[in-house]
């Protein structure tokens, strides 16, 4: 709940005013127990206790890379479904890659997380508790929020919306929207929507292929809407925002990383103004892609560079620690499984 709203119910409670921002401050702290607002009187907090639940995720595994220090969460929720996070080390300071939903709905052929479908939506506390319990965990203190984990964030749009919103609140944890990436598989019915809150954040888009013979192939959520269309919708978007667009494209072996597919692609982020950000791929058990080969990926960059296209490739972190997002979960849910299996 964000402090208006607050302060609406804690009328009810005949509660003063500045204990809205009280309450809302500790809950910024990640407490685990309302008794642990030492500042509240105990009446009041009884009152919490009566009318408001506290939930904390509990760590089901917790995997911490020897190679770079990334950490892998895996997160138990209030009704037992589980999902990822990942805490990654830069220069520039500690980012967390946060889950959006419980499994996905959007296919994309090269990832882990799609496998088994969309379970549900998380709610945006939920969301908020894996960007709050990560740094409480690790130590480390968070400064910028990829949504890039389990799930489409704009396939739970008004979720999504509302935990930024709690996020970003100077008296919660406070992390600025130009420190803040969602990444969307390009359902662009959402982008206007999402450009008219002008939030400037930065827009990923997974882009993965240039044209649709390909993309459609990857990604399901390219049919019914095309390249071109999604091309228009970063065009448009970065017209009303001003905020330059990412694509991010993961390098798969004999599939989107040809000569053919690079000069296209090229032409892609010309129009629109795109920053390229190339991503070597994690190979997924349950999946037959491999990774571009290191000539093939030389190759496309030189390509994207001689065009003028502003191009970077990502860094490899927690490659040790199921890498992958929907991996760990995965792995997870397979182990319930046999377990169960083995009782029968």
């Amino acid at each position: 709940m964000l402090p208006e709203e607050l302060e609406a119910d804690f009328v009810q409670l005949n509660a003063p005013k500045y204990r809205v921002m009280q309450v809302f401050r500790w809950l910024g702290r990640g407490v685990r127990d309302f008794n642990e607002m030492s500042d509240l009187p105990k009446p009041f907090r009884d009152k919490l206790h009566e009318n408001y639940r506290i939930y904390r995720p509990r760590v089901l595994k917790k995997q911490v890379s020897a190679i770079d220090g990334t950490i892998k969460y895996l997160w138990e929720l209030a009704d037992g479904q589980a999902v990822e996070t990942v805490v990654m080390s830069y220069q520039h300071g500690n980012t967390v890659c946060i889950s959006s939903q419980v499994g996905c709905r959007q296919g994309c052929a090269f990832c882990a997380s799609t496998i088994g479908g969309l379970v549900r939506n998380l709610e945006p506390s939920e969301m908020l508790d894996e960007v709050l319990f990560s740094q409480l965990d690790s130590g480390k203190t968070i400064s910028n929020i990829v949504l890039m984990g389990i799930g489409e964030p704009l396939d739970n749009f008004e979720h999504v919306m509302r935990f930024l919103s709690l996020v970003n609140h100077p008296q919660g944890m406070n992390i600025g929207m130009r420190h803040i990436s969602l990444s969307t598989c390009g359902l662009t019915e959402r982008f206007d929507e999402l450009a008219a809150r002008d939030l400037q954040l930065t827009l990923s888009v997974s882009l993965h292929a240039p044209d649709d013979e390909t993309r459609s192939r990857l990604m399901p959520a390219n049919r019914g809407r095309g390249v071109d269309q999604l091309m228009e919708s970063c065009k448009a978007y970065y017209k009303k925002t001003g905020r330059r667009i990412s694509f991010e494209y993961a390098m798969i072996d004999g599939v989107n990383d040809s000569e053919r597919h690079a000069r296209l692609l090229a032409e892609r982020a010309k129009a629109v103004n795109a920053h390229v950000n190339l991503i070597p791929l994690n190979h997924v058990e349950e999946r037959q892609f491999r990774p571009s080969t290191t000539g093939h990926m030389k190759a496309f960059i030189h390509i994207l560079e001689d065009k003028g296209v502003n191009v970077t490739v990502r860094r490899r972190l927690g490659s040790d620690v199921d890498a992958s997002c929907g991996q760990l979960r995965r792995k997870n849910q397979n182990q319930i499984v046999c377990t169960e299996g083995e009782k029968h």
